[in-house]
């Protein structure tokens, strides 16, 4: 399948050359799965529906291409601003719209609205220029043979919201701002392997890097690559840059800039009159509204229509069926790039040292034991909670990493087998009790397993646990408010990090077509497994070591063959699922609720949903 032709497609459909039926045949011939399928009827006035396929073929790797121009849905020239108030519910509401300093997607989704990257990728993973006049090759010479270095070259007259004209000062600055230690930027992790930065002239950046680099576009791309205005932040770099007023009322290159901002509540926005584009954007004010919780956001989306967008709405599929049945608006289903997982904890989560649980010294006294790792695997209903909770919004996995698909492995696979997982354990020594609880050498097979509060999350846990304890497994079913949880507090005992239980379960994806920083999730590196030294901000929350994932992880961050980058990378995908450090469940597609006439969304699972907020156009009707 080629951009260029989906991009025909999507005209086709605008114009209304096409009813639904050829829409099917047409997409059917191009491969689309049926998420994509649902988007383009509904583009064309219908629902879509369907189950989960896989996502759409995706380029990847170290040979990201640009997307052709001319994206279909863009608002007509001379139309800036008479749409009116588009109006966004985010159920996790924004904190800071600095997204270098950013806490969680709602953040860079409310920056995003504001500030731009040098490239952004859209759903086939191919990038696209944004600040950038085109994107870095080894045919244009962008791209050095030898992966230690890139050239951008920038758009030129491009001007801030204040007027102030954008330059590759600019990019500089980001760089020199995020690498500061004292900045304490949660995005300073895709800049360390930059070794410098030259500007030769306003409108060329060149970044040379400490290695042979084939993710060269981690940098500068998508959320976390959005530039940052010298002018205004020069003198917040370090220590002071909690302190800028910018965080709350950033000056962006992007379509629209912040008029108000009350934190965990609302962002307004209203046309950035300077925006470099023709006749965008469409609408004349954007409101963001945070707060409540998923079903509540769709309701309001899909049901009574009173916002234009609902964001992530992981909602039970009958739920959703119902809303549409009797509502103003439909639950648009574009593929997904994200896994919910069962993480399982290698540490002692009830033994304390110096301070700390889960302490990476301390290995769990049953979940160490690889049999018992695999009993839990086989214990999982992936397809009852695929196809009972999430419907069209995911279909049942055995890889942590499911996309871009040339890097997804065709060696694994799953298998829901009570009898199998009982014969496992019981050659571990873990037998039944009088009471019918397991246990070994005194100790009682009892678990924790926690999550957010979410009615799917928590349909899924009672899954889980009604076949554990079927196997002689007592489970203790444990729900955190998703803002503690994800919060990156390190006095806090129920985050994500801290994982003071024996599974935890949650959703991650990568945001690269160059995994590696996803992948960096089993690094095994002490720096990057989460614990009191490090603030529990290493990315590695189940402590899980392993010699050949580290191995393979390292030769992967250098390696410039693309064959030889799947071979390294498939592997780890393989390591993680036969090891049992984690155990995937579902590949969520990503479900959003929308109204019917609001199209030219071109929504992408590797980046920000509003990382083209500028072509959105609301149609008659």
């Amino acid at each position: 399948m080629r951009s260029r032709d989906v991009d025909e497609l999507f005209a086709e459909i605008r114009a209304g050359r096409l009813n639904r039926r050829e829409v099917l045949r047409r997409g059917a011939a191009l491969g689309l799965g049926a998420p994509v399928l649902a988007s383009l009827l509904a583009a064309c006035g219908g629902g879509g529906g369907g189950t989960s396929e896989t996502a759409v073929p995706t380029t990847g790797g170290g040979a990201a291409q640009q997307t052709p121009s001319g994206s279909p849905g863009t608002a007509p020239a001379g139309q800036r601003g008479q749409g009116g108030l588009l109006k966004l519910l985010w159920w996790q509401a924004p904190t800071i719209l600095n997204p270098h300093l950013a806490q969680g997607t709602k953040d860079f989704d409310a920056a995003a609205v504001v500030l731009e990257p040098l490239a952004d990728i859209d759903i086939n993973a191919q990038l696209v220029p944004k600040l950038a006049a085109e994107i870095p090759s080894l045919e244009n010479g962008g791209v050095a043979e030898d992966g230690l270095s890139v050239t951008w070259r920038l758009k030129e007259g491009v001007v801030w919201s204040d007027g102030e004209p954008f330059t590759s000062a600019d990019v500089k600055f980001t760089y020199d701002y995020v690498i500061n230690e004292q900045t304490t930027a949660t995005t300073v992790s895709y800049y360390r392997g930059i070794e410098s930065i030259e500007t030769p002239d306003d409108y060329t950046v060149v970044i040379h890097f400490t290695d042979p680099t084939p993710g060269w576009f981690n940098v500068f791309v998508g959320p976390y690559g959005m530039i940052l205005p010298e002018h205004v932040l020069r003198d917040y770099v370090g220590e002071e840059a909690r302190n800028a007023p910018f965080n709350l009322m950033p000056i962006g290159t992007g379509p629209f800039k912040v008029d108000e901002f009350r934190p965990g509540d609302v962002v307004l926005y209203s046309v950035n009159d300077n925006y470099r584009e023709e006749g965008k954007p469409f609408f004349a004010q954007v409101e963001l509204k945070g707060g409540g919780d998923a079903t509540s956001a769709a309701r309001a989306a899909i049901q009574t229509g009173e916002v234009d967008f609902a964001w992530n709405l992981q909602v039970q599929e009958q739920v959703l069926a119902s809303l549409e049945a009797e509502g103003e608006g439909i639950a648009s289903v574009t593929p997904g790039n994200s896994v919910e997982r069962i993480l399982v904890n290698l540490s002692d989560p009830r033994t304390e040292v110096n301070g700390e649980r889960s302490h990476l010294g301390t290995p769990h006294p049953w979940q160490s034991d690889l049999a018992v790792r695999q009993a839990y695997a086989l214990a999982v209903q992936r397809d009852v909670i695929a196809e009972q909770l999430y419907g069209r919004g995911g279909e049942a996995t055995p890889n942590v990493l499911v996309a871009p698909p040339k890097f997804v492995s065709q060696n694994t696979s799953w298998r829901f087998d009570l009898e199998e997982a009982g014969r496992l354990l019981d050659e571990a020594g873990w037998v039944r009790g009088p009471d019918g609880i397991r246990a070994k050498d005194g100790v009682r097979m009892e678990i924790v397993y926690q999550t957010t509060v979410n009615p799917v999350r928590q349909q899924t846990q009672e899954i889980v646990k009604a076949a554990f304890e079927q196997l002689g497994i007592s489970v203790q079913l444990k729900s955190i408010e998703s803002g503690v949880f994800f919060s990156s507090e390190a006095g806090n005992p129920d985050t994500a990090a801290h994982f003071y239980a024996d599974l935890e379960m949650f959703t991650n994806n990568p945001s690269s077509p160059y995994p590696l920083d996803y992948m960096a999730s089993w690094w095994g590196d002490p720096s990057n497994i989460a614990q009191k030294d490090n603030n529990w901000s290493g990315n590695n929350y189940e402590r899980w070591q392993n010699d050949e994932y580290d191995q393979l992880y390292q030769q992967a961050n250098t390696e410039l063959d693309e064959q030889r980058q799947v071979e390294l990378i498939t592997r780890m995908n393989e390591l993680v699922v036969t090891d049992v450090a984690s155990i995937p469940l579902v590949q969520r597609n990503n479900v959003q609720g929308q109204a019917k006439n609001l199209s030219g969304l071109e929504l992408s699972p590797w980046t920000s949903n509003l990382w083209n907020i500028a072509n959105w156009v609301r149609t008659e009707g």
